[in-house]
């Protein structure tokens, strides 16, 4: 009888466990990534607002409508950061990318929430995507490597790259003045 309730209180356990949330893991807080994006001195925050044309191209560069009507965004001097989260398999990744003359100067992952997958957090991995611009077609305008076993992790953060590029352009369309 002690063996069976021993079971069932390990059965139970194991049970509590899988079910559990995902935990996080912090690799870079974002008021240090911003502060690093500029130079010690991150700007105050602004707001784009996803709606009507640009919320289209938004989810043009997801592959699905973005989870947020607006997004927060810092910018200064002709740069621009962004905090995105994008869901990985099943939990969320939050990335922070500097744009600065439509191309992607800098890509980290602040924060990794998947149980597989993590290895997009490396320079490896993020330091493919500096340089990169957006195409016509909404696509990067070179290849990124994946990395076997984290195909849906790869996925979401070039999702993001790609939101980013998307949100500056319109960003710095918008606050230019008119020719």
């Amino acid at each position: 009888m002690q063996n069976i309730r021993l079971h069932l209180a390990l059965a139970g356990l194991t049970a509590a466990l899988l079910v559990m949330p995902a935990q996080g893991e912090v690799y870079l807080t974002p008021e240090k990534f911003l502060s690093e994006s500029f130079s010690g001195s991150a700007p105050p925050p602004r707001v784009v607002w996803l709606t009507g044309a640009l919320a289209e191209q938004a989810k043009t560069a997801l592959g699905h409508k973005a989870g947020a009507l607006r997004l927060r965004y810092w910018a200064k001097d002709g740069r621009s950061a962004w905090i995105l989260d994008e869901i990985g398999k099943t939990e969320a990744i939050t990335a922070g990318i500097v744009i600065e003359n439509r191309k992607i100067t800098q890509l980290r992952v602040l924060e990794f929430r998947e149980s597989r997958g993590g290895e997009v957090r490396h320079p490896f991995f993020t330091d493919q995507f500096v340089g990169l611009s957006l195409r016509e077609d909404t696509r990067l305008s070179d290849p990124v490597d994946g990395i076997s076993g984290a195909t849906l992790s790869v996925r979401a953060v070039e999702n993001m790259a790609r939101l980013a590029l998307v949100l500056a352009q319109h960003v710095a369309a918008t606050e230019s003045p008119a020719p």
